[in-house]
């Protein structure tokens, strides 16, 4: 590991040095965005590439976003954030639970029917992010913008109603929080990147997945499962998602261009993000509806026996936070009220 760092080291000192001469000269720089999605999913195409086209814009030319869709640049999604730490990439886009436990402050808005809208979470993340987060969990990285998707769901191969139909299926749990509520239920955890979520559904590994509407319609996995379940209310689960720089590559920007990268980040960027992920479910629910598909919506009523059922995964979630020397359970009360008090801009 420590050979491993020294030499990441000195690659990230070769793109330091390659900015230091370019700020001498011209201030011309080359960021490298590195992702896990395909580049025509919605989050490239309506986040990523929206702050990348404004940087671009907003330094007159003079720092190129190059952006690297699908793990381009080689690895797996889980070693995204260790990437831009270690100067592979110069900014990266990664679901922070990928590494469950390596950020534990960010995992309180992944807590089953914690979150009810997405603007309104993502605005309180970014709050507790710079409160709780910045010198801790995410120290390492400078952090652009932090949010949460719209509300997560089942899209299964039978239908799903209630806890006990999952009994038996194998199912990709999008975060520790649901693969603990999935075992809950008797269904078999599968721990997967999304991206691996439509070879698990064709080859008969997954009986189904957890996710948003919104990224179903670039993986099709309406084509290849028929069934989707829903829930009125708080979201079945959420995950949270981090856009990060490597610090020294932004210490070695000149002024004015560190300027246009924080101007195009922070708090109303993440707002802008998670908004715009959740309002892309819209369409991608439609085109289920468009093929036929079963969408199966439990009322807020009949949902009162799936959070009966997480209840008990709050108070182990607060257990091992305190066992991390964290008050858990202030953290939920803060991020509940942040997300109640939350008023649209």
């Amino acid at each position: 590991m420590t050979e491993r760092r020294t030499i990441l080291g000195l690659l990230a000192g070769a793109t330091l040095a390659a900015l230091s001469a370019g700020a001498a000269s011209a201030q011309e720089v080359t960021l490298r965005l590195h992702q896990f999605l395909p580049a025509q999913a919605n989050v490239p195409v309506q986040v990523l590439d929206v702050w990348a086209d404004n940087v671009e814009r907003d330094s007159g030319g003079r720092i190129k976003v190059e952006r690297y869709a699908s793990m381009a640049l080689g690895g797996t999604p889980p070693e995204l954030m260790d990437q831009v730490i270690d100067g592979i990439a110069d900014v990266i886009w990664t679901v922070n639970g990928y590494t469950p436990g390596r950020f534990p402050r960010s995992e309180v808005f992944e807590l089953p029917f914690m979150v009810s809208d997405a603007r309104a979470a993502s605005s309180a993340l970014w709050q507790m992010y710079t409160e709780h987060m910045a010198d801790t969990d995410f120290a390492e990285v400078k952090m652009l913008a932090m949010w949460v998707h719209g509300p997560g769901m089942f899209h299964t191969n039978s239908p799903v109603s209630r806890p006990l139909d999952l009994q038996g299926m194998k199912i990709r749990g999008g975060s520790r929080g649901v693969n603990d509520l999935l075992a809950l239920t008797g269904a078999e955890a599968i721990g997967m990147p999304i991206s691996g979520v439509p070879e698990g559904l064709s080859r008969g590994v997954l009986d189904g997945a957890t996710m948003p509407w919104e990224v179903t319609t670039a993986l099709r996995v309406s084509e290849l499962v028929e069934n989707h379940t829903e829930f009125e209310g708080p979201a079945l689960y959420t995950l949270t998602f981090s856009l990060a720089m490597n610090p020294d590559v932004y210490a070695a920007l000149p002024d004015d261009l560190k300027t246009v990268i924080d101007q195009n980040s922070g708090h109303d960027f993440s707002v802008f993000a998670g908004g715009t992920q959740a309002d892309a479910d819209g369409p991608a629910r439609q085109l289920a509806l468009d093929r036929g598909n079963t969408i199966v919506t439990v009322s807020e009523a009949d949902a009162q026996e799936w959070t009966g059922l997480v209840s008990p995964l709050y108070a182990a979630w607060v257990a091992d936070m305190e066992g991390r020397g964290i008050d858990g359970q202030a953290l939920i009360d803060q991020a509940q009220q942040l997300m109640a008090d939350y008023t649209p801009q």
